[in-house]
């Protein structure tokens, strides 16, 4: 898959660099459950602890790029729309199953400032004229990668361009916690 961006391949290095350093054995796997969700009571991660899980999901995201976009898609082979990529990358990494929506995934976890996100923060934009109509993943560095609109493709696009931090409505950080829903911490 080709992709225009320049800077991927730096931006791929520096990530697996920061990640891999931080990287410690992760105790909660998939279970044999049907739903292969973590079958553990209740797991909370901290930010400190949630460094090897956001690894995780960069680089399952990453596998993306270049994947076009298909309203309600959720699939690589069929293709992702921008929540229905972030449902994909949170079932794979995490066994974790988002909300189908935009909307619905930014009730989810914990409010981040800007100041404070780290690789593996859901940030969500206004891109239809009504608050979290788009979301993405923070990879650092004021990047984040997302399933932008029709006739796109999975690409990183930078949060200081004037599009999106115009458009900026937030952050949040999922905990993880038994079953395949993510915890609403509000």
């Amino acid at each position: 898959m080709a992709h225009s961006n320049p800077s991927l391949p730096v931006i791929t290095v520096l990530l697996t660099l920061s990640l891999t350093a931080q990287a410690q054995e992760n105790p909660l796997r998939r279970s044999d459950t049907l739903s292969g969700a973590p079958a553990v009571a209740e797991v909370r991660e901290t930010a400190s602890e949630a460094s090897p899980r956001a690894g995780e999901l960069v680089f399952k995201a990453l596998s993306a790029l270049g994947v076009h976009y298909k309203f309600g898609g959720n699939r690589p082979e069929s293709g992702f729309d921008c929540s229905g990529l972030m449902r994909y990358v949170f079932w794979e990494a995490l066994g974790l199953d988002l909300p189908r929506r935009a909307v619905e995934i930014s009730r989810l976890g914990q409010d981040i400032a800007r100041d404070q996100l780290q690789p593996g923060d859901l940030v969500f934009f206004n891109t239809l004229r009504h608050t979290f109509s788009h979301v993405g993943l923070y990879l650092g560095d004021n990047r984040f990668i997302h399933a932008p609109a029709r006739g796109g493709q999975v690409r990183i696009d930078d949060m200081s361009s004037d599009y999106w931090a115009h458009r900026f409505d937030g952050a949040r950080r999922i905990a993880i916690t038994s079953g395949t829903e993510a915890e609403n911490a509000d």
